[in-house]
């Protein structure tokens, strides 16, 4: 895709710190980190989101994704990862291309996405049941 910066960035048309490239993931620093070392993980295809990616591909941002998680643990002092993903515009997704951010966490360091993802308002048990039947794989 011609117009999509991460499509661009595969090519080589605009530099970044690379830190990981195989036949179908190329991964490289965040420009505008969380913490050192927030690293953007991206399937070398074009894929707009999830929904779009196939899984093969998946599972290798998913492999790709542990290793640099296990570099950041042992050569960034990290004493935990986020992995995160946004599909989506109202998931609040701004590049369209798939990426999976690789965020090295440290004690103290003030980042909180508790806050993020703990729930405003509760759900009924009913609610919780009729969810799970709707979401359910396999059976």
């Amino acid at each position: 895709m011609e117009e999509c910066i991460f499509c661009k960035i595969v090519n080589n048309e605009i530099p970044v710190y690379k830190i990981y490239e195989d036949d179908s993931v190329f991964a490289f620093l965040d420009i505008r980190p969380i913490s050192k070392g927030h690293t953007l993980v991206i399937p070398k295809k074009h894929a707009k989101d999830i929904f779009e990616l196939d899984e093969e591909t998946l599972k290798k941002i998913s492999s790709a994704s542990k290793k640099i998680a296990q570099k950041m643990k042992d050569n960034l002092g990290a004493d935990g990862v986020n992995l995160f993903n946004s599909s989506g515009v109202f998931a609040e997704q701004t590049v369209f291309h798939f990426h999976l951010h690789v965020i090295p966490r440290r004690k103290d360091d003030n980042i909180c996405f508790t806050r993020a993802v703990t729930a405003k308002e509760g759900i009924s048990q009913e609610e919780m049941k009729e969810t799970a039947g709707k979401l359910k794989i396999g059976e």
